[in-house]
């Protein structure tokens, strides 16, 4: 699994598990729809951590709650 593919997932469990769409989650967090899209559909392969950071005030949670999950944590950078 790619990095964008673990970071995509974790967004998509974080607005399931508080049963908000991505596009609620766009709005709450002042991220741009076609940004969120992109990091969805991976087309923005390396978000940037700025992105991040407000998608994860969106969620109610800081960034290091944000990162700090199972897929990434094992995840090797080449």
């Amino acid at each position: 699994m790619e990095y964008s593919e673990i970071i995509s997932k974790r967004i998509l469990e974080l607005c399931k598990k508080r049963k908000i769409t991505v596009n609620k989650l766009s709005t709450m967090s002042g991220v741009t729809q076609s940004t969120v899209d992109g990091i969805i559909k991976g087309t923005a392969k390396n978000p940037k951590i700025k992105t991040l950071h407000k998608l994860s005030i969106g969620l109610s949670m800081t960034l290091s709650e944000f990162l700090d999950f199972k897929e990434l944590n094992d995840f090797t950078f080449e």
